[in-house]
């Protein structure tokens, strides 16, 4: 039986300084091929190598991975700096094409972490290197020991950390059935300013913006800023975002085909 196809992008990397590479989380994959129920085909995060048109005839849905890189803060007009490094300048010029393309056409398309700041800057939307430096806001980052170092233990970085309210009737509130969810927290950089037709569903006790979607897409344009990609094979909350995007990607496949 054929399956429905998400493409899963990947990110500049450079083995051992020296050989560049595409890279993506295993655990991205497997939650596509597990709980969406798709075959992930990664595509390269770059706009000289994978054309758009080619790949949104040849997919069912994208999935717009979290990453190391921040994007780059020439793309919503605001000055280069230290904080908002690393970059990766050429999956910003492919990505935040590729989600108005996505949006435009109807294809199913899920943000995480990174994928959900650049489906808000590709609608004009502001980001801010440092959450936690924001009044009021607590620390979004991964947790560490004492002497800094990450914690090894997986389950404890990926462990949920903080609340989400989400809006009443929402399509997030309808996906997971309730209205306040518990999720894990690994990032630096957030959304500032939310761009047109970024309408925010879920925020954080601490007003950090946490779930959007995209006002009058024609298909699934939902993004995340927790890392939902870790455990959707046992989080409820998480397996329900998987599942719903899997039920837009198989609605898309089917519709390619009549």
């Amino acid at each position: 039986m054929k399956r429905p196809v998400v493409g899963v992008i990947g990110s500049a990397h450079l083995v051992e300084n020296r050989f560049p590479a595409q890279r993506v989380g295993e655990r991205n994959l497997l939650a596509v091929s597990e709980v969406a129920g798709a075959l992930p085909l990664i595509f390269a995060g770059a706009p000289e190598i994978t054309d758009i048109e080619v790949l949104l005839a040849t997919v069912d849905g994208v999935l717009l991975t979290g990453a190391r890189a921040n994007v780059h803060p020439m793309h919503f007009g605001a000055e280069p700096h230290v904080s908002y490094e690393p970059y990766d300048t050429r999956r910003d010029a492919l990505a935040l094409e590729l989600v108005r393309a996505c949006v435009e056409r109807g294809v199913p398309l899920l943000g995480v972490c990174r994928g959900f700041q650049e489906m808000n800057v590709a609608f004009g939307g502001s980001l801010h290197p440092e959450i936690r430096d924001l009044p009021g806001r607590q620390n979004h980052r991964m947790p560490r020991l004492p002497n800094g170092e990450i914690h090894p233990d997986q389950d404890v970085v990926y462990g949920d950390r903080h609340d989400v309210q989400l809006i009443p009737n929402g399509a997030f509130a309808k996906m997971m059935g309730k209205e306040l969810i518990r999720v894990n927290s690994l990032h630096g950089q957030g959304i500032l300013e939310p761009g047109r037709r970024v309408v925010v569903e879920g925020v954080a006790e601490d007003g950090t913006i946490e779930a959007i979607r995209i006002a009058d897409a024609p298909a699934f344009a939902l993004g995340v800023q927790w890392h939902a990609e870790y455990d959707p094979q046992r989080n409820p909350v998480n397996r329900a975002l998987f599942e719903a995007f899997g039920a837009a990607v198989a609605a898309q496949a089917d519709a390619a085909k009549a």
